[in-house]
């Protein structure tokens, strides 16, 4: 049986905006920061219920100080002993931001601009009339993505679900403080993105090691279709990274010289690297690290002895620099080699990119040249240029950064931030969709987060970081993000396209185990004293001196120290 909706207040008047109004109220208990209430108003000949979200309450008149400075004076005694009635002697004034009514036929919020009159009834929203209303999609729904729930009500009453198709093509930002629960609201993402309704194409770049538990999708039925689907996941470890040194720009190898290294040799190195890319033989792609060490030799010239024009020591200091970056055994740069990207991208299959062991200027090169790979193949190939191979990519995909200040700094240039803005404002037209996901949304470029149209943020408390969502964010109404401090592990608020309006949500649970746990160090201590824990060290040390003495008599001919 479909509850109703709850009378709980009049209309007073306009508030200090023109799409504000305020409500008096008696029964503050249900009315909280971020609730949805309506009226009712005739638009032409239909009656609308315009739906509004509590943006802020103030009590307007309670009992004097000196009766409650009595804490063994209950207020209902003290109402009825002055006379008033009901034993509620406090009302309420509710700062209500008008959104509209809903459209079943545009399936969104349309907003007729009629104000309401005062003593006009105030109604709280069922959670049968928000389930219809808050979200685009349904969960289970093909292009869904099911977030969590409404915050304000019952836990799982009123499904917060997401529009995967807005999401992905207008790019998302998830942003939270160390501890709120990114990672994990990433996961639920991945997870939706990972359903038969759904088999998405998703890259994770995983600078901590955080997302190796998302190959439990593999085995997991609850993701498998009749017709046979089921979700891969495959891991890429810092040892199969390979990057190919051809698919490097010029400030690519320049990114990843040392500090101290002389504008002389930076120019030397740009005549080296662009006669290299003009040369008719390998211009294409067709080279790898020691043809540009060939053309940079080839710069050298040693004077004529008069004007002391030489830069043969430049040369040579430039070429220790570039061998130390470039020409290392088990480096992530090859001549030949790289991840082609039908294997990083494939419609149901999520492929993890760990970089935990790759110092950041690698990472970041890593991330730019990628993006610049997957750019260029969609463009291509949506334009129908392609013609096979690596610049065919014949499906749209999503890409989701951890640590996204890594990569599009504020304030800094950084090889990966100019193609990320560039996919972020162009990548809606060719089907390439970016996540970004930081606690520190102040140190992220602004260009970069502002083209984020869909926004999960979570518990925020440095007021920098505050500041900037403030300026960024334009979905999420300013009551909202002064929630921000408050919120706890899980909670967001959710606002953009993805949405049909701005929420307030509860994270749902993992299907799939979460892998950025927080170590109990207490815990771990007390483990160690354990006496299993003592015994298995014990014997670990056993073998470790046993077959250190093997190795040593093995050495000086079998001869035993």
């Amino acid at each position: 049986m479909q509850n109703p909706d709850t009378l709980i207040g009049t209309v007073k008047g306009p508030g200090k905006l023109p799409h504000e109004y305020l409500l008096i109220t008696t029964d503050d208990s249900k009315i909280r920061v971020g609730e949805f209430v309506y009226y009712e108003a005739r638009d032409g000949d239909d009656r609308r219920r315009i739906i509004g979200t509590v943006k802020g309450r103030s009590l307007v008149r309670s009992l004097p100080d000196e009766f409650l400075s009595d804490p063994e004076s209950h207020p209902a005694g003290i109402a009825s002993m002055i006379g008033l009635d009901a034993g509620t002697p406090e009302i309420y004034q509710i700062e209500v931001e008008t959104i509209g009514y809903f459209s079943e036929k545009l399936n969104d919020f349309v907003n007729p601009r009629i104000p309401p009159k005062p003593g006009d009834r105030c109604y709280l929203a069922s959670s049968e009339t928000l389930s219809k209303m808050l979200s685009p999609k349904s969960a289970g729904e093909a292009g869904s993505a099911h977030i969590g729930s409404l915050l304000t009500r019952p836990e799982g009453e009123v499904p917060v679900v997401l529009s995967v198709r807005d999401v992905v093509s207008t790019h998302l930002a998830i942003l939270a403080s160390t501890g709120s629960g990114k990672s994990y609201t990433a996961g639920v993402l991945i997870e939706e993105l990972m359903q038969a309704f759904n088999r998405a194409a998703v890259l994770i770049v995983d600078p901590h090691g955080e997302y190796h538990t998302m190959q439990a999708l593999q085995g997991d039925e609850r993701f498998r279709a009749s017709d046979g689907y089921a979700p891969e996941v495959k891991i890429f470890t810092p040892d199969k990274i390979r990057v190919r040194f051809s698919s490097l720009t010029e400030a690519d190898v320049k990114y990843l010289l040392p500090e101290g290294t002389s504008e002389k040799m930076r120019h030397i190195l740009s005549q080296a690297y662009r006669a290299l890319v003009n040369d008719p033989k390998k211009g294409k792609g067709l080279y790898g690290y020691f043809d540009l060490r060939d053309a940079v030799l080839k710069q050298r010239h040693d004077g004529d002895g008069h004007e002391g024009s030489g830069n043969a020591s430049s040369v040579e200091g430039l070429l220790w620099r570039l061998d130390s970056r470039f020409d290392r055994r088990g480096g992530i740069f090859h001549d030949s080699d790289h991840i082609p990207l039908q294997e990083l991208f494939k419609p149901g299959r999520c492929t993890v990119l760990e970089l935990s062991d790759i110092e950041q200027a690698e990472q970041q090169v890593i991330v730019g040249t990628l993006l610049r790979r997957v750019n260029k193949a969609r463009v291509m190939t949506v334009r129908g240029e392609a013609r096979g191979g690596e610049d065919l990519l014949d499906y749209p995909v999503f890409t989701l950064l951890e640590e996204a200040h890594r990569f599009a700094p504020a304030g800094a240039s950084v090889v990966s931030t100019n193609i990320l803005k560039q996919i972020l404002s162009e990548g809606r037209k060719f089907g390439v969709g970016v996540g970004l996901i930081t606690q520190r949304p102040g140190k992220l470029d602004q260009d970069v987060l502002s083209q984020c149209m869909t926004q999960i943020i979570m518990r925020i408390v440095n007021p920098i970081d505050q500041q900037t969502i403030a300026q960024t964010v334009e979905g999420a109404g300013r009551a909202m993000l002064a929630e921000l401090p408050a919120l706890t592990k899980g909670q967001a608020v959710i606002s953009g396209v993805g949405v049909n309006t701005p929420v307030m949500c509860r994270i749902r649970p993992r299907l799939t185990k979460h892998g950025g746990e927080t170590f109990d160090a207490p815990a771990e201590w007390a483990k160690w004293h354990s006496p299993d824990s003592s015994e298995k060290r014990e014997e670990e040390s056993a073998v470790y001196l046993k077959e250190s003495s093997k190795k040593k008599s093995e050495k000086i001919g079998g001869i035993k120290i």
